[in-house]
């Protein structure tokens, strides 16, 4: 029969054993992390070219060579294509979901209905530490190339149409594009 002080001493134990134990972090699949790759020598140095069926962005870095990212990207019916330009960057952006999005989950968006509320920045926040904003003939596309708060999404088509990227990643990326920075989803 058990009595009270092995069971505290038991669990006590497991106690510290948890706390021991190394924790197990999410590790992206090799493939997905940013990697020197050779590139059609035609695409233009700075560009940012993004292939979401195998969830890769390409950042030319010069003729014929571009810095290949895994990337997470909308599910069927959400994603964008087409091309854009770079006009807006942002570390630690603000988000709210938009009208669309709510209206689709409401049981996740339900916060943001019939109110004004933005979720400010930080670690907490979809958008993650960096988001590209996309536009159109200069006009907001509300897509964006972003961080996340999901690294599990990386190498999946699961997100409301952005182009997600690891933290990490998506910090080098902002460094290295400026404004005006021109990007193709095929």
């Amino acid at each position: 029969m058990i009595n009270r002080r092995k069971f505290v001493a038991s669990a006590l134990a497991g106690t510290a054993l948890a706390a021991a134990a190394p924790a197990h972090a999410f590790e992206v699949d090799p493939k997905f992390r940013p990697q020197q790759v050779r590139i059609r020598a035609d695409l233009t140095p700075g560009q940012i070219l993004i292939l979401p069926r195998a969830h890769f962005l390409y950042y030319v870095a010069e003729p014929g060579r571009a810095i290949r990212y895994g990337v997470g990207v909308g599910k069927a019916g959400l994603e964008f294509t087409g091309d854009a330009v770079i006009q807006v960057k942002k570390e630690w952006p603000t988000w709210r979901p938009t009208d669309e999005m709510i209206e689709r989950d409401p049981g996740a968006y339900g916060k943001f209905k019939d109110n004004d509320y933005v979720q400010p920045g930080g670690p907490g926040n979809p958008l993650g530490a960096r988001a590209l904003y996309l536009f159109q003939n200069g006009r907001d596309t509300y897509f964006r190339i972003h961080g996340t708060t999901a690294p599990e999404s990386i190498g999946r088509s699961v997100s409301n149409g952005c182009i997600r990227m690891l933290n990490d990643h998506v910090i080098d990326l902002y460094n290295r594009v400026p404004l005006g920075t021109p990007v193709t989803v095929i």
